[in-house]
């Protein structure tokens, strides 16, 4: 248990904004091969900003007047108190990885491309795009919950926590599925200042088993306010963006970096609430 803390612990510190500090950091420690090992809890962190997203979410829909904006003002606020509480991690990620990609059709140039911290016009446009997809669908989500006229009566078509059990699974889920690429592919950062460096060895079974057994509880949790049919759907939308995105950082890089999991991630999670939808 001692062990399980401090790999948990040291995800936070590398993933989110969650202070951990002092004592406690001192505690937890860290080495190229607990960074390593803390990869099992990358869907924990979902859980947190999972939770986030969701508590944000409900708590203005409970405050905020009912009307046809309300979903999307929720889901905007909720997507800002994750982008506050992970520091715009995975969103870093995508920018670069656009900017590389759009950049050079040469894997090289690409690569080096990415290791630049400034954004260029094909990460600023794919920042809008994700965030242009990201909320209308929660907001569509969000929507559904309100029910159809049926005579004179309003019929509520679906649980009023829809939106919530969404926001948790899916950003647990999308945690979860760019693990896989570290399983398959290669990295092909520079290990020598990459951030993902204890990363470049291929994850063990062991740890993928952790990741996913944090993943199963979330869509457990979730099937309570979601249909069988919808997580599915949901579940298979986001490992087809992940097959996607693997084969396309395999044929235009080569394999994977640190920033390639961060887009992964997001393309993900616009996946499942994509899915989600349609299978509603």
């Amino acid at each position: 248990m001692s062990q399980f803390l401090r790999h948990f612990l040291l995800a936070v510190q590398f993933f989110t904004r969650i202070p951990v500090t002092g004592t406690l950091a001192t505690w937890v420690g860290y080495s190229p091969a607990m960074l390593r090992a803390s990869a099992a809890h990358f869907p924990g962190i979902g859980w947190l900003v999972g939770a986030v997203a969701a508590g944000v979410y409900a708590l203005l829909v409970a405050l905020l007047p009912p009307g046809v904006f309300t979903p999307l003002v929720a889901a905007a606020l909720s997507t800002v108190a994750t982008v506050l509480l992970t520091g715009a991690f995975h969103e870093d990620g995508l920018a670069d990885v656009c900017d590389g990609l759009g950049g050079s059709s040469e894997a090289a140039r690409a690569l080096e491309i990415m290791k630049d911290s400034r954004v260029g016009a094909f990460g600023a446009l794919a920042l809008v795009l994700v965030l242009a997809c990201k909320l209308p669908l929660i907001a569509l989500l969000g929507s559904l919950e309100t029910g159809v006229q049926d005579g004179e009566d309003i019929v509520l078509l679906l649980d009023p926590w829809l939106v919530p059990a969404a926001l948790l699974a899916a950003h647990v889920v999308s945690r979860g599925l760019p693990l896989l690429l570290i399983r398959v592919l290669p990295h092909v950062g520079d290990t020598a200042t990459s951030k993902s460096k204890p990363l470049a060895d291929q994850i063990s079974l062991g740890s993928l088993g952790a990741a996913f057994l944090w993943c199963f509880m979330a869509l457990a949790l979730a099937a309570y306010a979601l249909d069988a049919i919808a997580l599915i759907a949901a579940c298979s939308f986001a490992v087809i963006a992940l097959l996607w995105m693997g084969r396309l950082f395999s044929r235009r890089l080569g394999g994977f970096t640190g920033d390639c999991l961060g887009a992964t991630q997001q393309v993900c999670e616009i996946a499942f609430y994509l899915g989600l939808a349609v299978g509603i």
